[in-house]
């Protein structure tokens, strides 16, 4: 029988296709319009912002409450995503979550008050909580393992992509009259788009299984997998399906605490927090001073500014897809860690140049002796002919500007090293940290409580992402732009050695053969992880495959590279 089987299961690895068939492209495409929206609308307030103040004249606390209202928004929607993921299906949460972008893009668009826009941007952020959270499980639970990677990091793609169109839009319509309610009403049309996709999307194949609808989940993985797929190998994916579901006991939150789900829960919690903690945010924050320092300051520029530093994203995430099945996730988190590092070092030596070690908190404008720390305080201005800092209604100086030109070599110097080493730093969270959290958090939970513990995951996402938001001015304030950007790279150090010694590599293995990774105690990281062939056809599969399927036989190195 041995000798039967093992040219079966080699056939059916010669028949898988190098690339995943029409069908699941189509599948991830709808799917990711979540994260389209999600990159749409965190990034459209950038530039709708600057217009919506001059026009309703709004205080800076304001400001504050309008872009954070979607992250509030967020925090409820990752949190209570998983609940309903687990209740409803993954298909039912990406229409609802349809619905609620539309609904939040109306009351947007349409809103003559304050309180009312400051509505829509919580609507619109319970729909960005629940697609950030949903979307990765989604197709993380259809991808074939192959793919499952890039497959995965497509949604990543979706939301630097959202972000690009967010910004060129904010610039095409930052001088048209009611220019921020089209930015608004544009986010719309993708939700349609998406509502129109779902009728013909499958429900992840895990979640049909446990409905008890095997027939279904069958039908659902041979299409994913291809016709050309023997179905002996469809039938072996559903009974280790079956097989992982009658051993899990886990299903309520409480399970969590068990230490084989919160080993993955800690993980995934604390690369989402430091997602955040990056203050990759920060740094996008920063992009627009730093064009005033370089001597640019109308919103036209900035927002030219911002494009650039949303496509640097992009490509960098394209970049990432097309590695990440191939180096796997801890090359790139290492990898992406490290260079962060370095660009926020280089970025806190580039504001020295330009600004100095000059805390913003001044009584008088005088006591700033460079352009850049005038320009950074709100109620300052500088004056190029007399070289001096006042009071931005100071009468007795004609030129004042809050953009200053680099005079001097050491300005110019520390001008192009901040932009160099600004679009290094985002190159370097694009291709790792900017991506891999997502794609671990859809991959290292048992399908019992999968959809709980990224809903966790997300929220703490959310919460870092809205502590960062709240506490960064104040820091440079107190510590200085530099002293900011080198904490976050101490941070990022202890990231660093977290991901070093506790995420496992997780490329090319089977959702349930992930888990296993966490049996034991913490030295197993730093060893083998044995994932046992199931039978012999998977152990000739293992002896056949090439070495992108090494890591998903029976020895994976998941401590070091």
């Amino acid at each position: 029988e041995d000798g039967e089987q093992q040219p079966q299961d080699s056939s059916s690895s010669s028949n898988m296709a190098p690339v995943p068939p029409k069908f699941v492209f189509f599948v991830v495409f709808c799917i990711t319009i979540g994260g389209l929206l999600f990159g749409y609308d965190t990034g459209v307030i950038s530039g709708a912002l600057v217009v919506i103040t001059d026009e309703w004249n709004l205080s800076k606390t304001q400001q504050e409450f309008v872009v954070a209202g979607t992250t509030l928004g967020a925090i409820v929607g990752g949190l209570f995503s998983g609940y309903f993921a687990d209740r409803w299906g993954r298909r039912i949460v990406t229409f609802l979550s349809s619905l609620v972008f539309i609904l939040g893009a109306l009351i947007m668009t349409f809103s003559n008050h304050y309180s009312v826009l400051i509505g829509g941007r919580v609507v619109v952020g319970l729909a960005v909580g629940a697609a950030s959270m949903v979307v990765p499980i989604y197709i993380g639970e259809l991808a074939p393992k192959e793919f499952r990677g890039r497959l995965v990091t497509l949604n990543v793609l979706a939301i630097t992509g959202g972000q690009l169109v967010a910004y060129l839009l904010a610039w095409a319509l930052t001088d048209v009259h009611n220019g921020w309610r089209w930015m608004f009403a544009i986010s719309a049309f993708p939700a349609a788009i998406q509502l129109c996709c779902l009728p013909w999307l499958p429900e992840s194949p895990r979640v049909l299984i446990r409905r008890g609808e095997k027939q279904k989940a069958q039908a659902v993985l041979q299409r994913v997998y291809g016709e050309n797929i023997p179905e002996s190998m469809v039938q072996d994916e559903l009974d280790s399906m079956e097989q992982s579901m009658r051993s899990e006991s886990a299903s309520r939150y409480i399970d969590l605490l068990q230490p084989i789900n919160l080993k993955p829960l800690i993980v995934a919690c604390i690369l989402q927090l430091m997602q955040q903690f990056s203050g990759f945010n920060t740094a996008m924050y920063y992009s627009a001073t730093i064009l005033k320092m370089a001597g640019f300051s109308s919103t036209k520029s900035a927002t030219q500014f911002s494009i650039a530093i949303a496509a640097t994203n992009m490509v960098m995430t394209i970049v990432a897809i097309v590695i990440i099945d191939r180096f796997g996730r801890r090359k790139l988190l290492l990898t992406s860690f490290v260079g962060m590092i370095v660009g926020l070092v280089l970025l806190g030596v580039a504001f020295i140049f330009i600004v100095g070690l000059v805390k913003i908190t001044k009584d008088t404008c005088g006591e700033y002796v460079k352009c850049g720390a005038c320009a950074l305080d709100d109620k300052c201005r500088w004056s190029p002919g007399s070289l001096v800092c006042t009071f931005k209604g100071d009468a007795m100086y004609g030129d004042l500007t809050d953009a200053c030109e680099s005079v001097t070599t050491r300005d110019r110097a520390g001008t192009w090293l901040a932009l160099a080493s600004l679009i290094f730093y985002v190159a370097l969270y694009a291709v790792g940290l900017g991506n891999v959290p997502w794609l671990i958090q859809s991959e290292i939970f048992a399908q019992g409580i999968r959809s709980k513990a990224g809903s966790l995951a997300t929220s703490t996402n959310w919460v870092s992402n809205f502590i960062i938001s709240v506490t960064f001015l104040t820091m440079t304030l107190h510590i200085t732009a530099s002293g900011t950007f080198w904490l976050y790279a101490g941070i990022l150090f202890i990231g660093l050695v977290f991901v070093f010694f506790m995420v496992p590599e997780t490329k090319g293995l089977k959702l349930e053969d992930v888990q296993k990774l966490f049996v034991g105690n913490v030295s197993t990281y730093r060893r083998r992880a044995n994932v046992p062939p199931k039978n012999n056809s998977d152990r000739e599969d293992s002896d056949g495959d090439s070495d992108d399927d090494a890591d998903s036989a029976k020895n994976v190195v998941v401590g070091r590279d």
